[in-house]
């Protein structure tokens, strides 16, 4: 991690962070919006799930993003015979010292791709949670410190339930963003074809072009820019007004919890200086809940059968709530 005097000056941290975009489409091909949220979970040291079905490239998106970034990255494949030592590491035994020793597993790395997260039981999914929420694991009773930044990508399948384990509510509020992988247009997806056509190799990005423009230097100098984001006592209140107004819609049988206030807020600081401003909007507000809240509410099952849609719910939501001017 860099030291305070090592880090670059706010702007030049934006430009550079602006870059890794550009950046990243070399690989990845329309998918601009999650690539904008990961830069922003990373900014506000959050944490991101990745919904889409697969061949959507979430497993790209999340390796172009740390190569342009110049961050470690470590993938595990999470299958239900997974074990919570896989991921966080555990105790050896060393012939050459006699002794056990601690083997760091996928965990210790900066930017941790958690592919097919549902598919591993509770027990496995629950290791990750001290590490996502403390940035540390503990092993034989000792705490052990993770890289920083540390943010893990988590992607699942929306299709595929037989298998699977559903991330529970407690798992599903660590994470800062939930961000669709849409299936792309067509113009976008004939892109990727004619890409392919031409030799590109996803699992050869320096041959695709793709180089680090910015790293962990910058990151660190943007979240100390975005804790210098203003937000004016009343774009406070509009952000407890949306939460609140969650918790009282006729559709949710659960919503946003106070956690989930200050992940909104933590996404539209980081999302307001990425834009070039010192101070955040009621529009960035707005930007940001759709992905920080939606993953954080329950539809009851009545509203479900009836069609209602949990995008619905939020945009009615904050239709509702008065803007502050």
């Amino acid at each position: 991690m860099p030291t305070e005097q090592d880090l670059p000056s706010a702007e030049e941290a934006r430009e550079a962070l602006t870059a890794v975009r550009a950046e990243v489409a070399k690989a990845v091909v329309g998918q601009d919006v999650a690539v904008t949220g990961l830069v922003v979970a990373l900014l506000s040291r959050g944490h991101v799930l990745l919904e889409g079905v697969p061949g959507t490239a979430k497993t790209l998106l999340v390796r172009a993003l740390a190569a342009s970034l110049r961050l470690d990255t470590a993938r595990v494949q999470f299958t239900p015979d997974l074990m919570p030592g896989d991921v966080t590491g555990s105790l050896v035994y060393d012939a050459g010292v006699s002794d056990l020793v601690f083997r760091e597993g996928p965990v210790f790395t900066n930017l941790l791709l958690a592919d097919e997260i549902n598919r591993t039981p509770p027990k496995t999914q629950a290791s990750l949670l001290e590490a996502m929420e403390e940035r540390q694991v503990t092993v034989d009773g000792r705490p052990r410190p993770l890289p920083r930044p540390f943010v893990v990508a988590a992607t699942q399948n929306p299709v595929e339930q037989e298998g699977t384990y559903p991330l529970p509510e407690a798992q599903l509020d660590r994470f800062l963003l939930k961000l669709r992988l849409p299936l792309p247009p067509r113009e976008a997806e004939l892109e990727v074809l004619q890409r392919h056509a031409t030799g590109f190799d996803p699992r050869d990005l320096a041959a695709a072009g793709l180089r680090a423009v910015a790293g962990p230097e910058h990151l660190a100098a943007g979240a100390r820019a975005v804790g210098g984001v203003r937000v004016a006592p009343d774009v406070l209140g509009y952000v407890v007004d949306v939460v609140r107004a969650t918790r009282e819609a006729p559709s949710l049988s659960l919503g946003v919890s106070p956690r989930g206030a200050t992940m909104l807020l933590a996404a539209s600081r980081a999302w307001a200086w990425l834009q070039g401003r010192e101070y955040v909007t009621p529009d960035d507000v707005k930007a940001l809940a759709p992905a920080t809240l939606g993953h954080r509410v329950q539809l009851r099952p009545e509203a479900e059968l009836e069609g209602v849609t949990v995008d619905a719910v939020l945009t009615s939501v904050l239709g509702g709530v008065a803007v502050p001017r």
